[in-house]
């Protein structure tokens, strides 16, 4: 087999470009996990703010059928009273 020689620009231009991927490498590498990082705490604050919104929604639910029972209450034993009263209708005792 005959021996072949290799134009020393080939190899500088291939050695340069090894150097340059290999030294590269870590930053795109920090890169990334900065990138995924970011990613995912935005993730988390979206979920905050929608569980937060959520909670919200389910309070304000509460404290609505807290308020329709409250008055419900009242309104209902006002009427009752007013029907004893006005003789209406005589509700049964034991």
């Amino acid at each position: 087999m005959a021996a072949t020689t290799v134009n020393p620009q080939i190899t500088d231009a291939v050695t340069t470009t090894n150097v340059q991927i290999l030294g590269s490498g870590p930053g795109q590498a920090l890169g990334n996990l900065y990138q995924a990082t970011s990613q995912a705490l935005g993730n988390a604050a979206h979920n905050a703010a929608a569980a937060g919104q959520n909670t919200n929604t389910v309070l304000q639910a509460t404290t609505t059928m807290g308020v329709t029972l409250l008055y419900g209450v009242d309104t209902a034993a006002g009427s009752v009273g007013i029907s004893e009263i006005l003789g209406v209708t005589k509700p049964a005792y034991p």
